[in-house]
């Protein structure tokens, strides 16, 4: 394995994290040279120098094998999330090296999950370099040097393949440099539309900014203690409410529809089940609350329980009312929209509704052959019949994730936390979501978990963010043959 070229392209993601810092110490100029100025340049001049030595010193080499790929992308974010953690431990205050670590991973990998016990008492430059760390990791950083640099075909390729999902890449049906510029067309669209309507609904222009950046890579790091119940707006909770959903779809067939090309995205089955379930189960939430007394109103109970339920669903994470004190279906529904999430080809994290459809498709396949033995039923979507190959590896990459949080829902056990904050924190992590339950709700944090918990639940994050298979493999790397 060629560690300079593995090195070389690290050293440009680091860069790529030292212009995000350098724009957020800008961003603290304009706030009268708030406390995060230091922090941030220091932080910016400690990663851009420790990234420039591998361009200096190392030879350019744009040829990599498929051990390499993999190295360069995880550790793209392993490095982003450390070096990520400077401003936070410069700062200092609630920020000790387990809570910027966990604080880092939860911002790149879209997270949302916090260890702040008062968010606002932040200055606005480190702030907005919170909002910077989810706008990098919902794009992806890898892609952010792909769409930047210079690079020929085959390496863009190749990286890009590994950055993306494997579920979502049959609907980009373009070029590797046309399919990242696709993505990065629809992502900046979609946060420079929603900055812009929410000023229009009376959002200053420092909030609209950070809750889109927040929004749209589907995070969920609020500036305020109370997320965007803080705001008490009906417009500026609908109108992030439409920009989560819509995050929460395939950029690639959102480009098409967008651009007027391609409408496939309305004969999706796939879309047509995100729309219909997330509806669906909005609705039950929200008729749930309102029956069972939960809040004083029926329009409030519409209100919160769609906003509760497409936050999580899309593992944006934000909140408009506290979830912990609700019935337990609403709080079990919730939970099962945490596991299965958003769709491939979107920046939202978890299962993906497209495993679960493709599980569910292979359920009724097999449901088939029992009753008839020498049947042949192909696993389909749509008209498009899916190798048997592709189901396996979706229903054992199902499996393995349930494994995954039951084990690490165990182990938090173990560290301390109470069963049904350990299991909703679990599943929140693994999934991207940020709000558990309990104490780590959607009104909580994740303060008082103890510093093995934070690193067990950091460690979900990343799974969750790279979809389990890459960081294992580069984890067992010494045994590639």
């Amino acid at each position: 394995m060629n560690i300079s070229v593995i090195a070389r392209y690290l050293g440009l993601v680091l860069i790529i994290n030292a212009l995000f810092m350098l724009i957020s110490a800008f961003v603290s100029v304009i706030y009268d040279v708030d406390a995060s100025f230091s922090p941030l340049i220091l932080s910016a001049i400690i990663t851009f120098t420790t990234g420039t030595f591998p361009l200096i010193f190392v030879k350019k080499d744009i040829k990599i094998n498929i051990k390499e790929g993999f190295t360069i992308v995880v550790f793209s974010w392993i490095l982003s999330c450390l070096f990520g953690m400077l401003p936070y431990i410069l700062y200092g205050g609630e920020f000790s090296i387990f809570n910027s670590w966990f604080e880092s991973v939860s911002g790149y990998t879209t997270t949302g999950a916090t260890i702040l016990k008062d968010v606002e008492s932040l200055p606005k430059g480190l702030l907005f370099w919170r909002a910077s760390t989810h706008w990098l990791g919902g794009m992806g950083v890898v892609l952010f040097m792909l769409l930047i640099l210079p690079m020929v075909n085959t390496f863009r390729m190749k990286l890009s393949k590994m950055e993306i999902s494997s579920l979502s890449q049959d609907n980009f049906k373009y070029r590797a440099y046309q399919t990242i510029t696709i993505i990065s067309v629809v992502y900046v669209g979609l946060t420079f539309l929603e900055t812009t309507l929410l000023l229009i609904a009376g959002m200053p222009l420092f909030d609209a900014v950070t809750n889109s950046f927040g929004t749209v890579a589907t995070g969920g790091f609020s500036i305020k203690n109370l997320s965007i119940m803080a705001y008490d707006s009906f417009w500026i909770e609908l109108i992030i409410m439409v920009f989560m959903f819509i995050s929460g779809m395939h950029f690639g067939l959102l480009f098409g529809v967008f651009t007027g090309k391609n409408y496939k995205l309305f004969k999706s089955p796939i879309i047509k089940y995100y729309i219909i379930s997330t509806l669906l189960g909005s609705l039950f939430v929200s008729l749930n609350l309102g029956f069972s007394g939960t809040l004083e109103s029926w329009p409030r109970a519409f209100r919160d329980g769609f906003f509760q339920v497409i936050s999580c669903s899309t593992t944006t994470g934000f909140a408009s009312a506290d979830s912990s004190v609700w019935p337990s279906f609403s709080m079990l529904l919730i939970m099962f929209f945490s596991i299965q999430c958003a769709c491939s080809g979107s920046t939202a994290g978890g299962m993906k509704v497209d495993r679960v459809w493709i599980f569910v498709k292979s359920v009724k396949s097999q449901l088939i052959k029992q009753l008839h033995p020498s049947a042949v039923m192909p696993v389909k979507i749509g008209s498009t019949t899916l190798e048997r190959e592709l189901v396996s590896s979706v229903n054992l990459f199902i499996a393995l994730y349930v494994v995954i949080l039951f084990v690490s829902s165990m182990l938090l056990t173990l560290t301390g936390m109470g069963t049904l904050e350990a299991f909703s924190g679990s599943i929140a992590c693994m999934g991207n979501v940020g709000p558990g339950f309990g104490s780590v709700g959607s009104m909580g944090n994740y303060a008082e978990v103890p510093d093995l918990g934070k690193i067990i639940l950091s460690l979900e994050m990343l799974l969750g963010r790279l979809e389990i298979y890459p960081l294992m493999l580069v984890l067992a790397i010494s045994r590639w043959r």
